[in-house]
């Protein structure tokens, strides 16, 4: 096993752009397995390798088999970086941190490559638990064997092996791997195996839809190359279901952007429309469309606004700065303001800028002027959204309204612009 191991490595040429190579090891036999080879073989394949280990601190053994490994590393003359995971635990911290952990050790320790153990099995249980939680058929790929990690590359050698192959060599044992608090055990533990009463090659069945389907999306990626995904006619030119695919290839390029089904429908219906848009998506991102483009962008929210200024046309929607603005039609819930405008030209939604003033209680008032005497404090003159229009300021959103806005004080007053705050 240990040679097949090997020439499926040396045939997919996995580390043939890499010399220094971090090997995620947890002690268990899967992790085990992966290191021995490598380090036996490092002179056939170039490379050096170096381990990593995170202890969960949430085991007796934990500790213990930390030292040990701590041991063996050190008897073999491989450079070891260990951690502790603290905080409130959770299998999805735990996984964060984990990762985290890697990235620094990748580039404290100069390595281009991170090697984890993840095999057959695990493949197969990730898309039994994507189907059960009815993932979109895109995430049923399930585990590649490469993607970009960091500054270089996360590999997994070990998807085309079944645990099962793997010799018996040393290894510490999980005991918490028998019990079925989490999805993932009871997968593994429970459902698998009745299923494989059924048909013994499910787990196989399993993994041949995963690459099934990869395949179908490498074809679409293939054949829609050509087209520009980021362009608003573009994408609104196609029928439904091609614009929600086109999507769909235009979001994998942000993996690290966990977008819900429910998430998915409010960013195309937004792309559908016409008009000017800034929606908030999550994890700091948000999606900026005009007329002709639209991007999903990762920004310092408070930086950009700053910075950015946005039209916002008669009949059209738009998120910006903590607040929906919808002018001229009223929103679903109750606005939290509404202000008089003229429907004919456009809004300006921006941040302060020297010299404003606006028309407020019959005097001009300086905006600045106004602030202090307001006592404000910097935070929040800074993140002040200003409402222009006609080159007038016509509200600074919860602080004032100009007398533009006042009824009867403007004949061309014929529209409203409603303010929701998000909460």
């Amino acid at each position: 096993m240990e040679k097949k191991i090997l020439a499926s490595i040396q045939k997919k040429g996995y580390f043939k752009d890499h010399r220094r190579v971090l090997v995620a090891l947890s002690g268990g036999l899967d992790s085990m397995t992966l290191f021995e080879i490598l380090y036996r073989h490092q002179r056939e394949l170039d490379i050096e390798v170096l381990v990593a280990h995170v202890n969960h601190k949430q085991r007796p053994e934990s500790d213990t088999e930390e030292r040990l490994l701590k041991a063996k590393m050190e008897k073999l003359g491989v450079e070891m970086a260990t951690s502790s995971f603290s905080g409130v635990f959770s299998e999805e911290r735990a996984r964060k941190f984990r990762y985290d952990f890697f990235k620094t050790v990748m580039e404290e320790k100069h390595c281009t490559a991170l090697v984890t153990a993840h095999h057959q099995d695990d493949q197969a249980e990730t898309i039994f638990m994507r189907l059960l939680r009815g993932s979109r058929l895109r995430h049923l790929m399930g585990i590649p064997e490469r993607q970009v990690f960091g500054q270089g590359e996360l590999i997994r050698p070990l998807l085309s092996f079944r645990k099962s192959d793997f010799p018996e060599i040393e290894h510490f044992v999980d005991k918490t791997n028998a019990e079925n608090h989490y999805l993932r055990n009871r997968i593994r533990n429970l459902y698998l195996p009745a299923l494989e009463r059924e048909n013994l090659q499910v787990s196989q069945h399993l993994v041949d839809l995963s690459d099934e389907v990869s395949n179908i999306y490498q074809s679409l990626s293939y054949f829609i190359r050509e087209i520009d995904l980021t362009s608003v006619p573009t994408f609104q030119s196609y029928p439904d279901f091609i614009q929600t695919i086109l999507l769909q290839e235009y979001l994998a390029n942000f993996p690290d952007v966990a977008i819900s089904k429910a998430q998915f429908k409010e960013i195309l219906h937004i792309l559908q429309k016409s008009g000017n848009y800034r929606h908030h998506v999550k994890n700091d991102y948000v999606l900026i469309k005009d007329y002709a483009t639209f991007r999903l962008e990762k920004i310092s929210l408070r930086a950009d606004e700053n910075a950015g200024s946005f039209l916002l046309e008669y009949g059209n929607t738009l998120e910006y700065g903590g607040y929906l603005f919808s002018f001229g039609k009223p929103l679903a819930t109750r606005a939290s303001w509404e202000i008089l405008v003229s429907r004919e030209t456009p809004l300006l939604l921006r941040h302060r800028k020297a010299g404003d003033y606006l028309l407020y209680r019959g005097h001009r008032k300086k905006v600045r002027r106004l602030f202090i005497d307001k006592k404000l404090s910097l935070k929040e003159r800074e993140e002040a959204i200003i409402v222009e229009q006609a080159k007038e300021i016509r509200t600074i959103v919860g602080i004032a309204v100009s007398d533009l806005s006042q009824r009867g004080k403007s004949d061309i007053i014929n529209g409203k612009l409603y303010i929701q705050k998000i909460e």
